[in-house]
């Protein structure tokens, strides 16, 4: 309750905000579950996401506990996980727009029907191993701690929680309803376009913002 006082409505939503468009963003781990949600049927999505949570939990500990020590010992230590922030967004953003690009939903391959023992670690496997998602965690939640108001730990534990679910809940809509999802989109194309373009457009702005704060 302490480290949710700390964060005033303006920082919470924005960090809402950023996290949303990250979560909606194509990635190994979205891309798993929703090959095997398309393969298998929502329960195997399910379970693929259920491993999937893992990584997200051991690597939101990992930055909290690593931004908090680097926070006490090294100057301008916001300043320059700001900017490694805003060009991991820009990065994201370039290769959500760029010439070639696809959608998550656009899946050609079926894979092979697997245990749910396995499909949970596998999903394990693909998110531990995934090192954009140390990146979002090491360089997303560094832009909305105040570290002038301590509690550094706390605050970066709530927002990484706050992503978490963001991440979960998105996935486990894309586990639910893919199949259905990628019906529909197969057959129109200029709709995965615009939702590359919306998300790339909006990710490539928010990093030229977050740069610009960097350097105020």
């Amino acid at each position: 309750m302490e480290a949710i006082k700390m964060q005033d409505a303006v920082s919470l939503y924005g960090f809402l905000m950023v996290g949303g468009m990250l979560a909606i963003t194509p990635g190994p781990n979205m891309i798993y579950v929703i090959s095997r949600s398309i393969a298998q049927g929502r329960r195997a999505g399910l379970i693929s996401l259920a491993g999937v949570i893992i990584g997200y939990l051991f690597y939101m500990f990992g930055a909290a506990f690593g931004i908090t020590a680097f926070f006490l010992t090294l100057p301008y230590a916001a300043r320059i996980l700001s900017a490694g922030g805003a060009a991991y967004l820009a990065y994201i953003g370039w290769h959500a727009i760029r010439p070639g690009g696809h959608s998550p939903l656009q899946i050609h391959e079926q894979l092979p029907r697997e245990r749910e023992s396995k499909l949970f670690v596998m999903g394990a496997s693909t998110s531990l191993l995934n090192p954009k998602l140390a990146m979002i965690f090491l360089t997303l939640l560094p832009q909305f701690i105040d570290h002038q108001r301590g509690h550094v730990l706390q605050q970066s534990l709530l927002l990484g929680s706050l992503l978490i679910v963001l991440f979960a809940l998105v996935n486990g809509s894309m586990a639910l309803f893919s199949g259905k999802m990628a019906q529909f989109l197969s057959r129109r194309p200029g709709w995965l376009l615009g939702q590359r373009l919306l998300m790339g457009g909006t990710l490539l702005a928010l990093s030229a913002e977050m740069a610009l704060q960097a350097w105020r």
